[in-house]
This record gives structure tokens, C-alpha cells and sequence, in this order.
């Protein structure tokens, strides 16, 4: 990368509604594992009534109750779809997780009320299958698409999301739910444009993909980029705890 110091660009869309289960830690993952490899980190946070960056490399959705969620859509709709629309179109990473997640597709249809209008990055949509459905809760393991570790997290959902062609899952569950409990897919992508239901939160326990948004975020600016392997002790015994409790090997 040159003698220039680079430098990452996060935008964290509404971290004071979407943040269930510690998902703000997602965003402290990829600023310190960025950090520790001397990239210079600039994190801006877009609450109600802002606009999201046009120049961001990342940017982050997380989870959040019905009510918050609505909250955050229709700001989502009016304000970001265009920004979020233009970045993702030219390279830019997105992450969704759970709401984020649903918010990133076409609609999410709950149990009671009218559609969340989502912002179309991803080809899917989520319905509610109404009260007295039961949620979609525990230890999820996902292998993902191609090579690399198992995805390990916590899901929490009464939705389920489906995908059309546009989209393809992220990964296979192993051990949980997924996206709907029926087809054995967890998630979606397109492009660099990512969705999960993965929370505890996502990164911590899954450094590998951490860096595969990092390396992906910078490519844009700084073509070719490697990051340096880290030293990961703690998070491996982070994933050897939850594999053990799901029955799957540690080294999965």
C-alpha cells in the first residue's frame, strides 16, 4: 500500500436502534484488527435524520426489535437507499445482520401491520409466519460457500427469509436454523453486499471473515492489498466453545 498510510471507512447506520445482542462489537472487530495491521480507522455514525456517506468502504446494519426496526426502516427507505444503492455499485462492502439483514432485501412482512420497505441490495424478502410461529432461536454453524472455517454465532429471529436469483446464501447450515428452517441456507450475498443472522456478535467469533470484509473494503482504494496474519488465541478459543456446545469439532 505504499508509504501512505491507508485508511478504512466505516459508516454504522443507526447505532442507537440496531444493536441486539452486542452487534456495535462487529464494528470494534474491524476497527482494531484494521488498527493493529497500522491502518487508520474513521468511523461515522449515521443516526435518524442523517445521510449516509457516498464514500465509505463498509457499511454496517445491525439487529433490532420489531419497533425499532420499523423506526429504521422508513428512515432506511427515504434516506439511504440511494447512497447505500451508489456505494455497493461501486465496491463498497455492506453487512446486514438479522434486521439489518432483512432491511437489506425487498420488504420484511411481520405478524401484525404493513411491510418494512427494505432498500433492494439483496434479492430476497421476509415474512413473518404470524403469532404463535415459534422464533428461530440458538447456536447456529454455517460452512460457507467455498473454502474457510464454519461461521459460528447465536440467531434470534421470528422471520424467515427467502431468496430469489438474484442472491445466493452464504453459507450452509450445520447446526441451527438458517434463513427459514426449510432450505438449509444461512444468509445471502451479492456481490460484496452481505446478510446474516448471525449474531454474539458475528465477528468476534470469526475473525477469518472479519478480515475478508477489511480486505475486500480496502481493495477499492488500495488495490492488491494483503493484511498481515494476527495472532488468534483467544478467538479460537472463543469458536472451540460454542463448536464444543453444538457437538461439532473444535477445528471446524
Amino acid at each position: 500500500m505504499g508509504d501512505v498510510t491507508p485508511v478504512l471507512r466505516i459508516c454504522h447506520l443507526y447505532p442507537d436502534l440496531l444493536n441486539l445482542y452486542g452487534d456495535r462489537g462487529n464494528i470494534m472487530v474491524l476497527a482494531q484488527r484494521a488498527r493493529w495491521r497500522g491502518v487508520d480507522v474513521a468511523i461515522v455514525e449515521v443516526t435518524l435524520g442523517g445521510t449516509a456517506p457516498s464514500d465509505a468502504d463498509l457499511y454496517f446494519l445491525g439487529g433490532g426489535e420489531d419497533r425499532q426496526q420499523r423506526i429504521a426502516a422508513d428512515d432506511l427507505a427515504a434516506r439511504q437507499g440511494g447512497p447505500l444503492t451508489d456505494a455497493a455499485a461501486a465496491g463498497a462492502v455492506v453487512l446486514g445482520v438479522c434486521g439489518g439483514y432483512q432491511l437489506l432485501g425487498r420488504f420484511y412482512r411481520p405478524a401484525g401491520g404493513g411491510d418494512l420497505p427494505g432498500v433492494g441490495l439483496l434479492d430476497l424478502w421476509t415474512e413473518h409466519p404470524g403469532a404463535g410461529s415459534p422464533r428461530l432461536i440458538g447456536n447456529l454453524v454455517v460452512q460457507p460457500a467455498g473454502d474457510g472455517p464454519a461461521l459460528i454465532g447465536f440467531e434470534n429471529h421470528g422471520g424467515r427469509t427467502y431468496l430469489g436469483p438474484g442472491a445466493r446464501p452464504l453459507g450452509r447450515v450445520v447446526s441451527g436454523f438458517g434463513n427459514n428452517g426449510r432450505d438449509g441456507g444461512e444468509g445471502a450475498v451479492a456481490a460484496r453486499v452481505y446478510g446474516t443472522y448471525l449474531h454474539g456478535p458475528l465477528l468476534p467469533k470469526n475473525p477469518v471473515f472479519a478480515d475478508r470484509l477489511i480486505r475486500e473494503a480496502m481493495e477499492r482504494r488500495y488495490p492488491g492489498c494483503e493484511l498481515a496474519p494476527l495472532p488468534e488465541v483467544l478467538e479460537e478459543q472463543a469458536r472451540a466453545s460454542v463448536l464444543t456446545r453444538t457437538g461439532r469439532p473444535a477445528g471446524a
